[in-house]
């Protein structure tokens, strides 16, 4: 059986981790490898500051105490996105207003977010799905008009760019006030679980750090800046063993080998289904000309449900296994009757018709032709 994802080990998450459990004296986190790796995201992609964080879950958490949401305020974002997205807001009281996605893409439309905004709207979460960018200077655009915050879920979306219209080209991340990674094992660069919040509104960035160690100013007292800590805001245990901060760090290492390949995958899917697509109806994934690819998916919209549910089965009889997506938050029994009734049509539609193919880093060319060929010939 071709499974849909295979975590990638590059072959030293093993000894780093040994290092750390070993050498290091230092287990619960924010030693060596937490600050190669923030180190390292702060210089690559330009974060004005990077907290790992033990999931993106939790970032998304982070960001939403960060931008100190209450009862009553709306967060706009897309309803086609996981449900994470959608909990770090509403476990601060939120209502969350969602939008459509575009027709082209599963990432939110971009120009549906102006008619949702209120006197109530506190922020806007813009979702990269499949690591592909939102528009992120409309967006921004928008929120400077409207004052409001910016907190990019890009848990799909690392080492990947946005070019604005001026030629200026920032990776996503480092462009909304807020944004949160993930490093979960279907994800380019892994560690288990794990996540990242990387802040780039200098506003944040103390007591980012005071809500990642339970509300306290501990990481100042190991920095001598103060001669003791206590308990100085709300927060909790959102920092990761140095274990798993080892496991990732062997992983970034190794970030460009793993992303050549993840692309070449893509690439290769591309080339051989784009001419039946064309013949049976079924979108492939759109990069806009200000987007670039990280290759974090490779998926199909089918022309109805049927037509996925059938892809899927002709897959699995051949031994590949392909699974669709999201399913609409708006119609979800948890939010269905807090919704305003608004229809999603795009986004039912990624919901009934969109199927994601096998991708990762030790699937070989011969088996993409073989999934493609069953695709094809079927």
């Amino acid at each position: 059986m071709i499974p849909f994802n295979k975590p990638y080990l590059s072959g030293k998450e093993l000894d780093y981790i040994q290092d750390a459990v070993l050498n290091q004296g230092k287990l619960s986190g924010n030693g060596k490898y937490t600050n190669l790796c923030q180190n390292f995201f702060n210089t690559r992609y330009g974060f004005k500051k990077s907290l790992l964080t033990t999931s993106c879950t939790d970032a998304l958490e982070m960001a939403a105490i960060l931008a100190d949401i209450k009862e009553g305020d709306e967060v706009i974002m897309p309803s086609y996105t996981f449900v994470s997205t959608s909990n770090a807001f509403v476990l601060r009281g939120a209502k969350i207003v969602f939008a459509d996605s575009r027709a082209d893409h599963p990432g939110i439309d971009e120009d549906a977010i102006e008619s949702l905004i209120t006197a109530k709207t506190k922020a806007i979460v813009p979702v990269h799905y499949a690591g592909v960018a939102c528009d992120m200077e409309k967006i921004m655009n928008l929120a400077n008009k409207y004052n409001l915050l910016v907190i990019e879920d890009a848990a799909q979306a690392l080492d990947n760019d946005f070019t604005f219209s001026d030629g200026t080209k920032k990776a996503l991340g480092a462009i909304g006030h807020l944004a949160a990674f993930s490093f979960h094992e279907t994800k380019n660069i892994i560690s288990g679980e794990g996540g990242l919040l990387a802040i780039n509104d200098e506003r944040f960035s103390r007591r980012a750090e005071i809500i990642w160690e339970k509300g306290t100013n501990r990481s100042e007292f190991f920095r001598g800046e103060v001669d003791k800590y206590g308990w100085v805001d709300m927060g909790s245990s959102f920092l990761p063993s140095e274990m798993i901060a080892a496991f990732l760090w062997a992983q970034l290492e190794n970030i460009d080998r793993i992303q050549e390949r993840r692309i070449a995958i893509w690439n290769q899917y591309e080339t051989q289904l784009k001419d039946w697509a064309l013949k049976n109806d079924v979108m492939l994934p759109f990069i806009p000309e200000n987007s670039t690819n990280n290759a974090h998916m490779f998926y199909l919209v089918c022309k109805d449900v049927e037509q996925r549910t059938n892809l899927i089965q002709r897959l699995k009889d051949n031994k590949v296994s392909a699974v669709f997506h999201y399913l609409s938050l708006h119609k979800s029994a948890f939010y269905q009757d807090k919704h305003d009734g608004r229809q999603l049509k795009q986004t039912d539609r990624y919901s009934e018709c969109l199927v994601r193919l096998p991708l990762y880093f030790e699937l070989s060319n011969e088996q993409v032709k073989m999934i493609t060929e069953v695709i094809v010939n079927g």
